[in-house]
């Protein structure tokens, strides 16, 4: 009985989550493991990388740039040097990001991450690096 109630909390939990960041629980994005166009997600931010790093197009890793990673599970992928405004929905912040890197998180409707951000990059959309927020929600919009 308990297990039973444990599960519609937490159904319950992800309902709410998906009306307050606009995204549909019934979503088929969920199985493509892509954000749907258009509706709100999740940006991170890398945290400590060792100096010297290099990213996954090859390009040395510079965490107060305005680049990011996204999943590599995304499909369609966005390809390197991809250009990608995003838009701090709490605070109407936005910039240009360029996709240099890839990561092994993943979108599904409960946590709907979408972007890895620099820390630089992060700070400028309004993201509290100290204590760490864990992400700002955002819109994402390919420009490039």
């Amino acid at each position: 009985m308990r297990k039973g109630r444990l599960i519609a909390r937490v159904a319950a939990g992800a309902v709410a989550l998906s009306a307050v960041l606009g995204v549909a629980t019934t979503s088929t994005a969920a199985t493509s493991d892509t954000p749907p166009k258009g509706q709100n997600c999740w940006a991170t931010h890398y945290g400590y990388i060792p100096p010297g790093s290099y990213t996954a197009s090859g390009e040395i890793f510079d965490n107060n740039k305005d680049t990011a990673a996204t999943s590599l599970s995304r499909s369609p992928q966005l390809p390197f040097g991809t250009k990608v405004k995003v838009t701090n929905v709490a605070n109407g912040k936005s910039l240009v990001v360029r996709v240099n890197d890839r990561g092994t998180f993943g979108w599904t409707p409960s946590v709907p991450k979408c972007l890895d951000l620099t820390d630089g990059a992060y700070g400028r959309l309004g993201g509290v690096l100290n204590p760490d927020s864990g992400h700002i929600v955002v819109k994402e919009e390919v420009v490039q």
